[in-house]
């Protein structure tokens, strides 16, 4: 290589890694949410740092073509110290005041969200719905307003067709009309018995 490559890589490879530290610090201030989930917590540290690798690589790979020498990786770690060193407290207060922003940010759209779009539209569902059904309730009281005129008559005309049988046969249809009650019943609570055993 020659000597303005190696002052490249050299260069590269000190940002490289300071960059190193700066994303280090901001994966571990976030890991907190998910220390809990050990599974989790073990893909994404792979996940991580493979990469990181890759963008180092990546950087080395621009900037000499790929060659790997000791220097390289004492540079890196020249650059990973200086962040320690020089930068590293003051990351990370820039860094907490950016996810206090960024949360203040996200509650305020989420609350915006909430009063523009999601309340109306919550409201409008519910009122959609009591219609419907106050709709449905008002349609079915007509309707059987109408089926109670249509068969008033029918009922009139049996009532008084009834009333001229003689006593016995009035006796056996009431006699008639217990055991249809009886038999309606005993099929409804079969009818809830296996409903019951189904579930």
């Amino acid at each position: 290589m020659t000597l303005s490559v190696q002052f490249i890589t050299m260069i590269a490879m000190v940002l490289s890694g300071f960059y190193l530290g700066i994303i280090q610090d901001t994966f571990r201030r976030f890991a907190m949410y998910w220390k809990d989930r050990v599974l989790l917590a073990y893909v994404l540290e792979v996940c991580f740092w493979l990469a990181q690798t890759g963008i180092i690589f990546y950087i080395l790979f621009r900037a000499n073509g790929g060659e790997l020498r000791l220097y390289i990786f004492l540079a890196c770690f020249l650059g990973f110290a200086a962040y320690q060193a020089l930068a590293a407290a003051a990351y990370k207060r820039m860094l907490e005041h950016i996810i206090r922003i960024g949360a203040a940010i996200w509650r305020f759209c989420k609350r915006v969200f909430q009063l523009l779009v999601f309340t109306p539209v919550k409201w409008m569902f519910l009122l959609l719905v009591a219609a419907a059904l106050g709709a449905w309730k008002l349609i079915f009281a007509i309707l059987l307003f109408l089926w109670k005129v249509a068969t008033a008559p029918v009922f009139w005309l049996f009532r008084m067709i009834f009333s001229l049988l003689p006593e016995s046969w009035q006796k056996n249809l009431h006699k008639l009309a217990g055991v249809y009650s009886t038999m309606k019943n005993i099929y409804k609570k079969c009818k809830e018995y296996i409903i019951k055993k189904r579930r």
